[in-house]
């Protein structure tokens, strides 16, 4: 089946404006779906408010040009109306942006650091961050609702290719990069750098916490995919079976599953916490051998992404298709076409997949489907109980298959 096309931000173009440069990296949605953020090539990143955003779909039709004067999104006019009126904001990083992140604090949530009796940022609760990696090392923090810039974090060596912040609300933050090293950063103490992780033997392409954050995933360049315990800042596990690199990684809401998008033309759904692989999504078919894992690259994976229910999985590849796959299903639900895709994550609810291409977004429908109250049961479960203790229980062996999502 076709995906529904919800709408598309396109971004402004110029007589004088090239291809080379436009790339649209990455893209991101506010943990409450407040704002939606992107890289529009050229340095810049665009943050728009989510609500009206959808607003503007609902009235002008699908087309909505990110810089169209008749739809035009109302900037910034003081900073006491900035909690009502979510505004718009264009942001010059004044590098090429790889990466992007939202943060939001949690005040009773205190920092790790010791030194607590003097900081530059009191972070509320009310507070928004947005995180940018750039081509020349550096992370930019910028406040999203006046669009101010807070903190420059200067310790990678290579481009930032990933960010990810914490879901506890502790504002720790954790980039991938180029220069082989994860970083762990402490906004709430003024962005010091807490801890580098080491293991990757070649470039890092991405990074995602388990929704208690206790568990960090690590993927990149040379087949790896690592686990971190971000309790003690040590590796858990490293998890084999990709042919190819492996260039993107997210959890499933309940942490029971691992998503991990590779070139090898594979997405691996795992069970992190015994590190087995419980179901394959092809892209090519036949699945090329291993030896010839790296020759299919126009069906390279780039980016996949968990829904909120559970239930579904998006990917996105070279062969100019967005595949809405089921979890237990063999072959994708819904499909959508998008040329030069290299980015996509579901919007907060789970109602609306955003893909980025060239410096603009695009837009469509997720499959909907009320979820069984098994389904929500088994999540319920595994939110607080790891594979270990589920097998423990004193249940029948299909229900304790059922909870490992191993049927």
């Amino acid at each position: 089946a076709r995906s529904r096309t919800v709408g598309e931000l396109l971004a402004p173009t110029s007589p004088f404006d090239k291809k080379c440069g436009r790339e649209n990296w990455t893209v991101a949605f506010a943990p409450d779906g407040s704002y939606l953020a992107w890289s529009q090539g050229h340095r810049i990143v665009k943050l728009v408010p989510w609500a009206q955003c959808l607003n503007n779909f609902l009235l002008h039709g699908t087309k909505n040009g990110a810089n169209a004067a008749g739809t035009r999104l109302p900037r910034q006019s003081s900073e006491g109306s900035q909690k009502n009126k979510p505004c718009e904001h264009v942001i010059d990083c004044g590098d090429i942006v790889w990466s992007l992140a939202f943060g939001s604090s949690v005040p009773e949530k205190q920092s790790r650091c010791v030194n607590i009796e003097w900081h530059r940022f009191k972070f509320g609760q009310d507070q928004l961050l947005l995180a940018t990696g750039l081509n020349n090392g550096r992370i930019k923090i910028w406040d999203v609702y006046t669009g101010k810039l807070l903190l420059n974090l200067m310790d990678h060596t290579e481009v930032v290719r990933d960010l990810t912040f914490a879901p506890d609300g502790s504002l720790i933050l954790v980039s991938a990069s180029r220069d082989k090293t994860l970083r762990v950063w402490d906004l709430k103490d003024d962005g010091n750098m807490m801890k580098v992780l080491r293991g990757h033997p070649n470039w890092v392409y991405g990074c995602a916490f388990s929704p208690d954050s206790s568990i960090l995933c690590s993927v990149g360049a040379s087949k790896a995919v690592f686990l971190w315990d971000m309790d003690k800042y040590s590796m858990l596990r490293k998890l084999e079976g990709h042919h190819n690199d492996v260039v993107a990684c997210e959890f499933s809401p309940d942490g029971a599953l691992l998503a991990t998008a590779s070139y090898d033309t594979r997405v691996y759904l795992w069970d992190p916490h015994i590190g087995v692989i419980l179901r394959e999504f092809g892209h090519l078919f036949p699945p090329p051998t291993p030896i010839f894992a790296g020759g299919a690259n126009d069906r390279w994976v780039r980016s996949v992404c968990f829904s909120h229910d559970g239930l579904h999985v998006a990917s996105l590849a070279d062969d100019k298709m967005v595949r809405f796959w089921r979890i237990d299903e063999e072959y994708p639900v819904q499909v959508a076409p998008l040329n030069n895709g290299l980015c996509c994550t579901f919007s907060t609810d789970g109602s609306v997949l955003a893909a980025g291409q060239d410096g603009s977004l695009y837009f469509w429908a997720t499959p909907s489907q009320v979820s069984s109250l098994q389904h929500l049961c088994r999540m319920a479960i595994r939110r607080v109980m790891p594979t270990s203790q589920v097998k423990n229980l004193p249940i029948p062996g299909k229900v304790v298959e059922f909870l490992c999502y191993q049927i």
